[in-house]
């Protein structure tokens, strides 16, 4: 069965790739919307679905695999930085202190239209940053693309203190709930 994935994250790909996933690439033709009252958990798990849902006219047949990726810290959600100060403003928040990343992750069949959602939690605790280093890692322009101002798979990983819980959810997709989930749709990997 084809498999595509309804996502524009690199890391995403990445991953997919690295567990050996055969999948086509296809953009979602969602616009993220944040209504009041949304917890993280409804946010994203809105999120990804409609992902899911926004490309599934577009395919004949197969599964999509879609994601959304958020860090939470005393109930705000921070999403990717809109700009330098804002990444800035983020990593202050996370220094020192620990923070949660959650990830929806969505599987849709367009023949059955079967759906399967997974909400993953995973705790992160950084260690307390000092301004000139935050100051370098914004400039290094890798807290542009990452939710929470960070990547800890990359430069971002010398922030971190420890996780409870997926590693690969930081990256933006975890990888044993996806692999369970597949196998509802009777793809083995």
């Amino acid at each position: 069965m084809k498999i595509y994935l309804a996502s524009e994250s690199p890391r995403r790909r990445a991953l997919l790739k690295k567990i050996g996933v055969e999948f086509e690439r296809i953009r979602p033709k969602y616009q993220e919307i944040m209504h009041k009252g949304d917890t993280p958990e409804k946010y994203i798990w809105n999120n990804a679905v409609q992902k899911a849902k926004s490309v599934i006219d577009e395919i004949d047949e197969g599964i999509i695999i879609a994601a959304d990726t958020i860090v939470v810290k005393d109930r705000e959600i921070l999403g990717k930085p809109k700009d330098k100060n804002d990444a800035q403003r983020m990593l202050k928040t996370l220094s020192g202190t620990s923070h949660y990343v959650y990830t929806a992750l969505v599987v849709l069949e367009k023949f059955s239209n079967k759906m399967e959602v997974k909400i993953e939690k995973t705790k992160v605790e950084m260690r307390k940053l000092e301004e000139d280093e935050i100051l370098r890692y914004i400039n290094s322009g890798e807290p542009l693309d990452a939710a929470g101002g960070y990547k800890i798979q990359e430069q971002g990983a010398k922030f971190i203190k420890r996780i409870e819980g997926c590693y690969y959810n930081v990256v933006g997709l975890p990888i044993a709930s996806l692999v369970e989930m597949l196998k509802k749709f009777n793809i083995k990997i």
